[in-house]
């Protein structure tokens, strides 16, 4: 992934997410709401809005949030 950010739609990061060990704990309208396990505070807040690409910023918010780099992201990708 040479450290980018990759372009992803909701529906990706959701997926990358639960490999990553993350479960999704609710849907509150067009935003996926997903929390690790062992660690509650790892509360991460996905929007899917049908295959729409996410923003870079909203992107790296939901990596900082789900507590990873860019680079460890990548490898659930």
């Amino acid at each position: 992934m040479g450290g980018g950010l990759p372009v992803l739609s909701g529906k990706r990061v959701i997926q990358a997410l639960t490999s990553a060990g993350f479960v999704v704990d609710r849907v509150v309208g067009s935003h996926h709401v997903l929390v690790f396990p062992g660690d509650l505070r790892r509360t991460v807040t996905v929007p899917v809005h049908g295959n729409r690409d996410l923003k870079p910023g909203t992107l790296r918010s939901i990596i900082r949030q789900a507590g990873f780099t860019v680079e460890e992201f990548g490898k659930f990708v």
